[in-house]
């Protein structure tokens, strides 16, 4: 459901005084991809009486300002009117609630955040209720910024710090575990510090796509996003054992700073994960101790069955000496790359979030003709080989690979078509990242004095403006090194559509792919022989 307390701890410090709640700004698209059913009815009710509270919102709570968008929902500064705690609420928009999955999705969220016990580990849900309009999630506000960024800010990492971050990471799995849960989306970015203080405790704040099971259960939706995914999540057949894996590879990347199975593409990140090569030879890890080395190759064990539990991974020599472990910075490379993935693809989510919010209903408009046009024999589904005719006809160059793998980008039953949401989910996509006009008027909102260059000030000023506190010039400084090419101190708008236009970054997908990203790719895999069936 996206991260539900992903919040700038200036904005949450700013005293707040007592006022209406403003006029909610429009809310992010719901749309997994799933079309099982119509469009929802203003009257639809989410949450079941005895989980709904049975007041509105606005009767016990202020919402304030935004603090941030998540996939599916906008998070906003929330004041209990009667204690003025400072809390965070997701705000999930009925309207986007499309589909019967959509719903019990938020069904699910609420029951699971219920289910489980209280930790210190695991953000706490004080209240679900709804109104005419939305389903809102009140929970404690985390003020500490994301995991990278801590990390980043102390200016040093060590395994010590890793060992004790990969502690309580493995502990809520361990949790999650214990009590019928599956995470199934575990990434750096669903962890976030409760405050700034130096020994904050860190908190799953996501359990949007995690799911209840048995003892033995199977599962085969394809879930998550795909640089932390399992080898089996691919071959759809998988358990409780997934989240392990999704944990050693965010142990990998704390060590090193990039993934341990990376590719441009979709399908080689999935052949690289089905290969299950790790690379322990580039720097830094001829530093890394023996014991964090074993221990990460025994959470990506390619078989769940001989893969480490949660319990034996918290019993791990590198654990059990967690505060004996070295304590000595790996390096500028791995700051380096840290500071890459928590900075670098902000300027990106903020361009694309420009260019989605002014598309205007002309073009979905269009988008809606376009459909119909490639729909030949108008059954309601654009297939394969209609899409890849239909983008010919209107001009664009794609290759095959690449219309696939934009069917695959939203194709949730590996069915080879497209329903209506879905193409406007790929034609959305394609107009974002190739229409010259969206990509000029994405740097105009940036290039502020409109001298034709983004200078750092202004950069530094429309990141700002995300809701997303900006205290330095370090950040800027960090996207300036990677996309001003010319190094000029300034990016022009061939710079910046460079990087618009560059293929997959790990960075970016492990932040915006969510379910069913992967789900046709498997028989895309199945196909190329790079998966036998079976496996």
């Amino acid at each position: 459901m996206g991260n539900c307390c992903r919040s700038p701890a200036a904005a949450a410090r700013e005293d707040v005084h007592t006022k209406t709640k403003p006029k909610q700004k429009p809310h992010q698209p719901h749309n997994n991809g799933h079309n099982h059913a119509g469009p929802t009815s203003k009257r639809l009710t989410v949450l079941s009486s005895h989980t709904a509270a049975p007041i509105g919102i606005d009767e016990k709570y202020i919402l304030d300002r935004e603090l941030g968008r998540g996939e599916f929902g906008i998070t906003y500064l929330c004041i209990d009117r009667e204690s003025r705690e400072l809390l965070a609420c997701k705000s999930i928009s009925k309207r986007k609630l499309r589909t019967a999955v959509d719903v019990e999705d938020v069904r699910r969220e609420v029951a699971i955040m219920r289910h489980l016990p209280k930790s210190a580990s695991i953000v706490s849900l004080k209240e679900a209720c709804e109104d005419e309009g939305a389903v809102h999630l009140v929970m404690e506000l985390c003020e500490g910024g994301e995991l990278f960024d801590r990390i980043v800010a102390r200016g040093h990492y060590t395994e010590r710090a890793a060992a004790g971050v990969t502690r309580t990471i493995v502990e809520v799995v361990q949790l999650c575990h214990k009590h019928g849960v599956i995470h199934r989306d575990l990434k750096p970015e669903n962890f976030l510090f409760a405050n700034k203080k130096e020994n904050s405790p860190l908190k799953a704040i996501d359990f949007g796509l995690s799911i209840f099971f048995k003892p033995g259960e199977r599962f085969s939706e394809i879930v998550g996003s795909p640089y932390y995914m399992a080898p089996e999540v691919l071959k759809r057949n998988y358990g409780p054992e997934i989240d392990i894996w999704s944990a050693g590879v965010i142990l990998y990347i704390l060590l090193c700073g990039v993934p341990p199975f990376w590719a441009e593409t979709e399908q080689g990140v999935a052949q690289a994960i089905l290969r299950g090569n790790i690379d322990f030879k580039r720097e830094p890890w001829p530093n890394v101790s023996e014991n964090a080395k074993d221990l990460v190759r025994r959470m990506l064990e390619p078989d769940p069955k001989l893969r480490l539990t949660a319990k034996q991974v918290l019993e791990h020599p590198w654990l059990q000496n967690a505060k004996k472990a070295p304590n000595v910075p790996l390096g500028d490379v791995v700051k380096s790359r840290l500071k890459q993935f928590s900075r670098m693809n902000r300027f990106k989510r903020r361009a694309l979030r420009v260019i989605a919010d002014h598309l205007s209903a002309e073009e979905v408009e269009d988008i809606k003709d376009m459909f119909k046009l490639m729909d030949t024999d108008n059954d309601g589904i654009v297939t394969y080989e209609e899409l890849k005719n239909g983008l010919k006809k209107f001009g664009s160059h794609l290759a095959e690979s690449e219309v696939q793998m934009l069917i695959e980008a939203v194709d949730t039953n590996g069915k080879g078509t497209l329903d209506y949401g879905e193409f406007l989910a790929v034609s959305l996509h394609l107009q974002r990242m190739a229409n010259d006009e969206h990509l000029r008027r994405a740097f105009a909102y940036f290039d502020k004095d409109g001298n034709g260059f983004i200078e750092p000030e202004e950069l530094k000023v429309a990141l700002a403006e995300d809701g997303t506190a900006v205290d330095t010039m370090d950040v800027v400084n960090d996207i300036l090194q990677e996309v001003d090419t010319d190094k000029d101190g300034k990016i022009s708008y061939d710079e910046f559509v460079a990087m618009m236009k560059t293929g997959t970054d790990w960075r970016k997908a492990s932040r915006h792919y969510s379910r069913g990203r992967f789900n046709s790719l498997s028989m895309t895999l199945i196909k190329d022989g790079s998966l036998k069936l079976g496996e």
